[in-house]
């Protein structure tokens, strides 16, 4: 690659003019562009040395790969003349640039308070889905009634599935006051003060106003409503943001012990007093309009309004405003009785399906591109599983009409789910399984509504797609048993849990355009070099290292999403650019907890990012398994073997 001549085609094609700030990571550049409408984006997708681009809170992001971003940057430095900044300066650029999007800083915080509840939510929905499956009728009888001696098994099932929502307000109180910088363990307190039993329970609160009989304390004159704050979201939120925000006051004030002692007092104390006095009953309010809101959408407009939804949600995915939807969502359960459950995730459903049949269209289209057709089939599994990032990036916008197709699918499915008044009764995987969240007397209607999804995306994306598909060039070979072939090893750069990188949250890895590789949930705190060589990649953020084989394979080690971001802060190094490496040479350390807390995944990538040079690159063991840092992963399979496929 020749970096001035990279570095000027992406000069020409973003605008000299157009460019306040520039910087790079391990793999792209990063740009604060004044208009990303005057970029010339037919020439930077159609550039031959550029692996993608994508647009993302402020910044234009060009990726080009390891090692060769570093020249290209500086390149690119001194053509333009842009102002050069750390990632940490960008996002301030940007921000002062108006290019950060104020509503999608709300859908992160959002993001950041339930993303780790996910797990706790996700069990209790399931848990709630079979106690369904004990307790509704199947025809005339439920299960519970045909045979009373599992009674009590219901009982503790609908147990399990009750605590973590009736005891929601602590599980966010714990995650929203970390994300406001305050001490989680007071956010739970917080969130126990919420839904003390001596409190009117929260789903009783409007019953008990109604007939008068809500008890209240006397606060010098003033009558405070003794009401509870089950199953509630914003009113925890915002007592966490106010608890945060005194914590904080008081840490910069007081000194030493005083500190210590009287801070986490003080903090909760009048976060309590203003709770129950002004907070909690507003939010209440704002937050019961909302509901009620919703509900009085899909009551007025029915299944219309389930077609409307369902043509727009994985355009919604696009934008990253989804995120924002399991605070809604859980509203709405927690309120079940009032809302009749949750109608998002079937709609949710249904546009998974239908982009992960598109998909699964483009893998008929895609004969004898075997990459291709290896990418289309597992992002549309994966898709059908309710994670459609890899479909979306990977394959139905690269080609656009399965996108829209999809849509248009969507749309109509989500039709029929509101015909059939199909609303989920927990959270649950948004793809085919997801049947397990929905009442089983609704369960004609999702099916139903999951076959014309699935049917109708893939027909017409494969008819259409005959005729209008671009011609690809065709890969060599894929599906290559490391046993069958000698090749190039590459080992577990760390211990751990191997994963789908198509499952990553990060489209640069999860679609395929770094190249192939794996993905690994890591146990151990230590990198090693998985391969002998030379190490051309090692950045002063030391969260990635790039190496080169003896043999010509270039790989990315990868540690963690967004990591750059942390500058370098719980990470250490051992080598620099240049220096020769053996298998197993230790590369450097990183803090996990530190980067969990930071509110970045640990997830480290292993990619070999000059997959086109070779014919294939096959894994040697399967996604699940645990390996240790002495274990192979992957062989490169050099061209002058004998390939057999699979």
């Amino acid at each position: 690659m020749k970096y001035n001549e990279v570095a000027n085609r992406v000069m020409n094609a973003v605008g000299k003019d157009n460019i306040v700030a520039a910087a790079h990571c391990a793999t792209r550049l990063r740009l604060v562009v004044k208009d990303v409408k005057k970029i010339d984006q037919t020439a930077l997708d159609d550039d031959p040395d550029l692996k993608g681009t994508f647009n993302a809170n402020g910044q234009y992001q060009i990726i080009v790969g390891p090692g060769d971003v570093n020249g290209v940057y500086d390149e690119f430095v001194k053509m333009t003349g842009v102002k050069q900044a750390s990632t940490d300066d960008l996002k301030e650029i940007a921000a002062k640039s108006g290019k950060k999007n104020p509503l999608m800083d709300l859908i992160k915080v959002l993001s950041d308070i339930f993303v780790p509840l996910i797990p706790a939510l996700v069990a209790g929905g399931l848990l709630m889905a079979l106690n369904n499956i004990l307790t509704q009728p199947f025809g005339t009888k439920s299960l519970v009634e045909m045979y009373p001696n599992i009674q009590g098994l219901a009982e503790m099932v609908n147990l399990m599935a009750s605590a973590p929502f009736a005891f929601l307000p602590i599980l966010i109180g714990i995650t929203a006051t970390r994300r406001f910088g305050g001490n989680e363990i007071l956010g739970a307190a917080a969130g126990m003060m919420l839904v003390m039993p001596s409190l009117i329970n929260g789903y009783g609160v409007a019953e008990a106003v109604a007939t008068g009989k809500m008890p209240s304390w006397d606060l010098f004159g003033l009558s405070v409503a003794q009401a509870g704050y089950q199953g509630q979201v914003l009113p925890i939120i915002g007592v966490a943001f106010i608890l945060a925000t005194l914590e904080k006051f008081f840490h910069k004030h007081l000194k030493g012990a005083i500190d210590f002692t009287f801070t986490p007092m003080l903090a909760l104390l009048i976060t309590g007093f203003v709770t129950f006095i002004v907070v909690g009953p507003v939010l209440r309010v704002v937050s019961n309009g909302i509901t009620d809101g919703l509900v009085w959408l899909v009551t007025t407009f029915g299944f219309v309004g389930y077609g409307v939804f369902g043509s727009f949600y994985s355009a919604i995915v696009i934008t990253g405003l989804h995120q924002s939807f399991p605070a809604i969502e859980t509203q709405l359960l927690a309120n079940i009785a009032k809302t009749g459950g949750d109608f998002i995730f079937p709609i949710a459903t249904a546009a998974n399906v239908a982009q992960g049949a598109a998909t699964f269209a483009i893998y008929f289209l895609a004969k004898g591109n075997t990459k291709l057709r290896a990418l289309s089939s597992s992002a549309g599994a994966s898709a059908m599983l309710g994670i459609t990032e890899p479909a979306l990036f990977g394959v139905n916008l690269k080609y656009r009409f399965p996108f829209f197709i999809a849509l248009g699918s969507s749309g109509v499915a989500s039709l029929v789910m509101g015909l059939f008044h199909v609303m989920s009764s927990s959270l649950g995987p948004a793809g085919v399984i997801g049947f397990i969240a929905i009442p089983t007397n609704k369960w004609v209607g999702f099916f139903l509504a999951i076959i014309v999804s699935f049917g109708l995306s893939f027909v017409v994306t494969l008819i259409y797609g005959r005729s209008h598909m671009p011609e690809v060039n065709a890969a060599t070979v894929t599906n290559v048993h490391p046993n069958q072939v000698a090749g190039f090893e590459i080992n577990a750069p760390v211990a751990g849990e191997l994963v789908d990188m198509t499952t990553v949250k990060d489209a640069v890895f999860s679609s395929g355009m770094m190249g192939k590789g794996i993905a690994i949930e890591p146990e151990d705190n230590k990198i090693f070099a998985p391969i002998d060589g030379e190490v051309t990649v090692a950045y002063a953020t030391k969260h990635a290292y790039g190496l080169k084989s003896n043999d010509g394979v270039e790989v990315l080690i990868h540690i963690g999403i967004d990591t750059v971001n942390l500058d370098g802060k719980g990470f250490t190094s051992q080598v620099t650019q240049g220096q020769q490496v053996h298998r197993g040479d230790l590369l450097g350390t990183f803090d996990k907890q530190a980067i969990v807390d930071a509110g970045y995944p640990v997830t480290t990538m292993v990619i070999v990012t000059n997959t086109n040079s070779f014919p294939d690159v096959a894994l040697d063991t399967n996604y699940g398994n645990t390996v240790q840092s002495s274990d192979v992963i992957m062989t490169v399979v050099p061209q002058s073997n004998t390939i057999i496929e699979a």
